[in-house]
């Protein structure tokens, strides 16, 4: 089924004062903050030539009442967009129905949001006060990603593990009735127009630079990641994340694994502020080729390590003593620890996914229906 925008149309924005600033509100979730998130953020920050970006976020309490349960608790999702690049100011704790009085406590402009809608508790569109306020601007949606895919690829992964050798069931016509573009999307095709926009104002390290390289898959990029790769940074000037490749990644964790795929892992690596560059596809052993070409004067490796293999990745910057290990300030907080969050509470999660996905296909109908009564 092709992707068919909501009621709303993309703001095009003609005239505007080039020399304020403007204050621009995004808000949402933000669970398992990937780069669907992080491109609304982006092109929020750039409708403007000069732009303060704040961006809301919702509590626990919020989201189990409108939606079900996160994945993520509010804390982690506070420090992952705080950790977005484009991101000024994080109001914690913002309401999951925008107010038009909490936006203008901060002086705000503009809300921004994506052409798909939000929705209440009741099936009513999160984002109305602020319409008929005449403050909302909508921006393109990022296809091939969601919250919902991302939890739906763990909750299959369950599944296959479960039923290794079931044959997949056929689905029944009821279960094909409500079908949302947003939740069920075409597949993410990437594209270097794509890596130019996160990759932004990129610059070469200089002779100046102590250039800290780390490696690893990244996958379902998390705080665990952010707040590591803030420890590596601080150890030199110029950070290179090296992002391993899928097949790699099988090896290692098996079968499932990765749940992002190579190039949605470089995109939510790219939009982490600490980052400034990424290798697509970096070999799984620390090569001399990879110390040269990059001229790297440190290797970082976490305490958490989740492959078990029998090489040391990391044999040649120890016998170089370019090489130091920083303590991972989430031991608790894994790519496999989040699956297992999912597969723990696998039931509330399904639900969650299809009443979502039931709430935006009532709406699609609903605007082809206004479309064909025209």
């Amino acid at each position: 089924m092709s992707q068919k925008p909501s009621k709303y149309t993309i703001s095009k924005i003609t005239e505007f004062d080039k020399e304020k600033t403007y204050k621009i509100w995004v808000d949402g979730c933000f669970d398992m903050m990937h780069f669907g998130h992080a491109n609304a953020i982006r092109q929020a920050k750039k409708l403007f030539p000069n732009v303060e970006l704040f961006v809301g976020v919702h509590t626990d309490e919020d989201i189990r009442r409108h939606k079900g349960p996160p994945v993520m608790n509010e804390q982690e999702r506070y420090e992952a967009v705080r950790s977005c690049k484009w991101v000024d100011h994080v109001v914690e704790g913002a309401p999951y129905v925008t107010q038009v009085d909490v936006l203008k406590s901060h002086g705000i402009d503009f809300c921004v949001h994506g052409e798909d809608i939000s929705f209440d508790e009741d099936g009513e569109d999160t984002y109305k006060y602020i319409h008929d306020a005449g403050m909302m601007l909508v921006v393109k949606r990022t296809e091939g990603v969601s919250s919902t895919d991302i939890v739906e690829r763990m909750l299959k992964l369950a599944k296959n593990k479960e039923n290794q050798q079931a044959a997949p069931a056929e689905p029944k016509p009821e279960d094909l009735v409500f079908v949302s573009p947003y939740t069920k999307m075409r597949q993410f095709l990437p594209t270097t127009h794509k890596i130019t926009q996160f990759q932004e104002n990129p610059r070469e390290p200089t002779d100046e630079d102590v250039i800290v390289f780390v490696d690893g898959g990244f996958d379902l990029f998390h705080t665990g990641h952010i707040e590591f790769l803030k420890r590596a940074k601080e150890l030199g000037t110029y950070l290179i994340v090296g992002l391993h490749d899928d097949n790699v990644i099988t090896q290692v964790k098996g079968t499932g694994y990765p749940i992002m795929n190579l190039h949605e892992r470089v995109l939510g690596v790219l939009s982490c502020r600490y980052v400034d560059d990424v290798i697509i596809g970096a070999p799984f052993v620390v090569t001399k080729d990879v110390l040269d070409s990059l001229n790297v004067n440190v290797v970082v490796q976490g305490t958490v390590w989740e492959p078990e293999c029998s090489i040391d990745p990391f044999e040649l910057p120890k016998k170089f003593n370019i090489y130091k290990q920083v303590q991972s300030p989430r031991p608790d907080l894994t790519t496999t620890e989040i699956v297992k969050r999912i597969i723990d509470s696998q039931s509330q999660f399904e639900a969650r996914n299809a009443k979502k996905q039931k709430k935006e296909a009532v709406n699609l109908q609903r605007v082809l229906d206004e479309e064909n009564a025209q």
